[in-house]
């Protein structure tokens, strides 16, 4: 394959990227002055995947809750019995994994010995093994891991909010699933997932840092051990959404030492990927940081009425079929902040947004994401990440120019709404 070559006038930076005979998306920024390099194997493939037909059968797959992380985990089994964290180690490199609600990744950072950490990424990722006795025995592993999870405050703040936020939506289910819904995956589902969702049809890798283009291509050709790419898209299903939230209040007593909360805000304004989406993106992220922002009113009346500490944020979480605002924190009246937020927030329905602040806050956001590139973890994630939406995030000036104060104003209208809102407490055990 042919790699093509393009150059961003606004940053200088060049990516090279072309699709393999195999279906696999290729993606390659050099970064010459960098002493580390990033490499990131992904498939579009996530915890709220459980339904599905797969390319050329007319049945309906459904699997066990928490399968996608349960994958993730035994693909670092290999068929030899090798670890594959002493290759990586061999190389100097440094390997992890993750699962979140819409993909899998599998990825490394180094300075040295890239092609053979890259080799070694290829290779294990395309290299399944899974008996019934190894997938019995991760049970009780990622079983603990649940456990785990269940103790955790600001895990449960989290996915509480999104009960609370949805009524149907697999977002609202654990990544990791439950103890009971993990007892029910085989070998047989492992491979049924893996063979439809791993297919490199529906898989990039994204490499980024002191790399050779020309040299990363000539060992992804080599490493590519399967060339059958689907001819047609996995069927995903997913079940009907209402835009209504499912409740507005959720509470739940763990071992923490102050209230934490999570406020909620559901997207009614779903079904759609690419350029468009961005650009809602744009917009939300500069409401949240001319709402929430540290010099914001909002924030400036919670902090001085003592009702909120420096462990506040307030960020975005969008894909083409769901998305939400939130903001978090810790507070010894969670309520009174809600009520605060939405007291204000009403207000602002009323006398207008400031398009000052629009400006100043735009200009931050821009900032932001030019920052991101000096990170090459962050920004290869992030470009996967937006690949996976069909989102050009090479493309992000063009998009970012377009937004304007107008198309804040109206997205702040149809976004921040009481209706739309929900409010998740994780209280101190008494």
């Amino acid at each position: 394959m042919e790699l093509q070559k393009r150059i961003s006038e606004i940053t200088g930076e060049e990516l090279y990227f072309g699709k393999h005979s195999s279906g696999l998306g290729v993606y390659i920024v050099p970064k010459k002055d960098y002493s580390k390099s990033y490499a990131i194997f992904g498939t579009r493939y996530g915890s709220v995947d459980s339904k599905f037909v797969v390319p050329g059968e007319s049945e309906l797959t459904e699997v066990p809750d928490g399968i996608a992380h349960y994958l993730e985990h035994k693909m670092f089994d290999q068929p030899d019995g090798s670890n594959v964290f002493d290759k990586f180690s061999k190389y100097g490199g440094n390997a992890n994994a993750f699962t979140s609600f819409n993909m899998t990744a599998y990825l490394f950072s180094a300075t040295s010995n890239i092609k053979e950490n890259l080799a070694t990424l290829l290779d294990y990722v395309q290299s399944p093994h899974f008996t019934d006795e190894s997938v019995q025995k991760e049970q009780g592993i990622i079983g603990q891991e649940i456990r785990m999870y269940d103790d955790n405050g600001g895990w449960k703040v989290f996915f509480n909010l999104l009960n609370c936020l949805y009524k149907n939506h697999p977002v609202r289910t654990e990544i990791a699933g439950t103890v009971e819904s993990i007892s029910h995956i085989t070998a047989d589902y492992l491979y049924k997932c893996y063979n439809t969702f791993y297919n490199l049809s529906n898989m990039s890798i994204v490499i980024v840092g002191n790399v050779n283009p020309q040299e990363m291509l000539e060992v992804i050709e080599n490493g590519i051990k399967k060339n059958e790419p689907f001819e047609e898209e996995i069927k995903k299903v997913y079940p009907d959404e209402p835009k209504e939230i499912a409740k507005s209040y959720v509470e739940q007593k763990l071992s923490v030492s102050i209230p934490m909360f999570m406020i909620g805000f559901k997207d009614t304004d779903t079904g759609y990927s690419g350029e468009k989406l961005l650009k809602k993106n744009i917009e939300i992220t500069i409401l949240l940081k001319m709402l929430f922002g540290k010099s914001s009113k909002i924030y400036q009346k919670l902090y001085e009425e003592g009702l909120i500490n420096s462990n506040f944020a307030a960020d975005y979480t969008m894909q083409p079929d769901y998305g939400f605002s939130s903001i978090e924190g810790e507070s010894k009246n969670p309520k009174k902040v809600y009520e605060i937020i939405i007291e204000e927030i009403e207000k602002i329905h009323s006398i207008g947004l400031s398009k000052d602040d629009f400006e100043r806050i735009k200009k931050v956001v821009w900032g932001r994401y030019i920052r991101s590139h000096n990170d090459v973890e962050d920004y290869a994630t992030a470009f996967m990440q937006m690949l996976f939406m069909d989102i050009d995030y090479f493309n992000y000036y063009d998009v970012y120019k377009s937004v304007t104060f107008e198309d804040v104003v109206k997205r702040f209208e149809q976004h921040f709404r009481k209706e739309n809102s929900a409010l998740s407490v994780v209280n101190p055990i008494q």
